[in-house]
């Protein structure tokens, strides 16, 4: 992952103390503009922390449908310029051309709705099942959360990143990815993961951010069947993991947590208490 002086920045302030005003200083995350381009052509621009952009590219490029795969991806290429950076990305023709082929088809008259209509059935995508019938221990989910405040390097230097790591019972977390955005965030772990040697489905995705719909539609591509957040779900969200098949964990706290979807990889049948 790219060093801290790449992704932060040190920054005078007057800090305001009881009731004093002082010179001091704070270290702040980067937040720069990068565009994400095929074959010559923006698909997006992202609010991002310039760090493990190539692993953003790549992420992006599979949570979105753009490719299945990474090997669809042929080659990368950075562009920096003083307005931001663009990830310049070559996909294999046949990716190529259906991706022109949707440009394409998504072009009309301003107000014919086609687009909107586009976005609205990308926001509802089907999305992959989520089968793996791995199962995991409520002490070792909290041991993992435990675990990975440590491990974010970015946010111990700025208190304002969010992180997506990767978490398999007896292997330990990793990789861990860190961003000023939480979408980012995933898309980097999805990245580094698309080069990793493990299976996504005996493992967890650990979020330090809340649950939207979009980060599990991201954990579906990815193909982990649990995931544990330190924030609350939408209802959408919820939703989305259960016709999925992800068992969504949120609220994770040092003491507990709560479980939204698919309790069967936590808990037994019968295991659960049920007070009165």
């Amino acid at each position: 992952m790219a060093g801290i002086d790449l992704a932060c920045e040190t920054v005078e302030t007057l800090a305001f103390r009881r009731g004093v005003a002082l010179p001091a200083g704070r270290t702040v995350p980067a937040e720069i503009a990068v565009a994400i381009t095929y074959g010559g052509s923006t698909h997006a621009v992202l609010m991002a922390s310039p760090n493990d952009l190539d692993d953003l590219a790549i992420g992006f490029s599979l949570t979105e449908g753009i490719v299945d795969t990474a090997d669809e991806i042929e080659a990368i290429e950075r562009i920096d310029s003083d307005l931001g950076i663009e990830m310049r990305l070559r996909l294999a023709i046949p990716r190529e051309a259906r991706l022109a082929a949707r440009r394409r088809s998504m072009a009309g008259p301003v107000g014919c709705g086609l687009c909107g209509i586009e976005s609205l059935e990308a926001a509802t995508r089907i999305l992959p099942q989520v089968e793996a019938e791995a199962t995991f221990s409520p002490a070792d989910i909290l041991a993992a959360m435990a675990a990975l405040g440590p491990m974010q390097t970015l946010n111990e230097a700025t208190h304002a990143m969010h992180a997506a790591a990767f978490w398999r019972p007896g292997c330990g977390v990793g990789p861990v990815r860190e961003d000023i955005g939480r979408h980012n965030a995933l898309d980097k772990l999805a990245g580094a993961l698309s080069r990793w040697r493990g299976e996504a489905d005996q493992g967890a995705v650990l979020l330090t951010s809340r649950v939207s719909v979009e980060m599990v539609q991201k954990t579906a591509v990815i193909g982990a069947p649990l995931i544990v957040a330190v924030s609350a779900p939408s209802d959408l969200a919820i939703r989305t993991a259960d016709a999925a098949g992800i068992t969504l964990v949120a609220v994770a706290r040092a003491d507990g947590f709560e479980v939204f979807t698919h309790p069967r990889r936590l808990f037994a049948d019968g295991a659960i208490r049920h007070v009165a």
